[in-house]
């Protein structure tokens, strides 16, 4: 009898990427949100520039989505990361935008629409519930679509093994 079967198989994989997509995004989060705090109470302190929350959102967001690039694609989906480094960077790129947007969109209704003003209120509403709603999207569509393994393209094989007279490929070590 297996120890495990197919399907748990599955989940105990889906599991480690979900905590690899976590251990990444922690670290993402981490930039995102030193930058954001640096710069929403320096350069971009709303008393200087009327937007400052949102410019210093969208900057902290763009640097923590290259950090979070280079932790997918190596770690979390570096199985199934794409040959196409160009397209598959642009993807993650587009997808991350829209998460910054969802991110974003709760920052503007709850410092815009709703009238908290707060350092503590701007963090709650873009970095914990625009963080989770934004992670979601973005790790469904992580998965299924930019890494998704069924887009990954192999390289076909074009030259053919060679052996020398003993026997042994050419490479190969003794």
């Amino acid at each position: 009898m297996p120890i495990t079967s197919g399907k748990s198989a599955r989940l105990v994989a889906l599991t480690i990427q979900i905590a690899s997509f976590g251990a990444v995004g922690l670290v993402g989060f981490a930039v995102d949100f030193s930058v954001f705090n640096l710069l929403r109470t320096t350069v971009f302190d709303p008393h200087l520039v009327h937007a400052g929350p949102i410019y210093a959102k969208v900057v902290s967001t763009i640097l923590a989505i290259a950090v979070n690039w280079i932790g997918n694609r190596y770690w979390t989906f570096g199985k199934s990361r794409q040959s196409q480094t160009l397209r598959e960077g642009i993807e993650f790129f587009g997808v991350s935008l829209v998460g910054m947007g969802i991110g974003l969109a709760c920052l503007w209704v709850s410092h815009y629409v709703l009238g908290h003003t707060s350092v503590v209120a701007d963090n709650i509403s873009s970095n914990v519930i625009g963080l989770i709603l934004g992670a979601i999207f973005r790790f469904v569509l992580y998965r299924y679509w930019v890494f998704a393994p069924h887009r990954r393209v192999v390289a076909p094989v074009t030259a053919s093994l060679a052996t020398i007279p003993d026997g042994r490929l050419v490479g190969s070590e003794r």
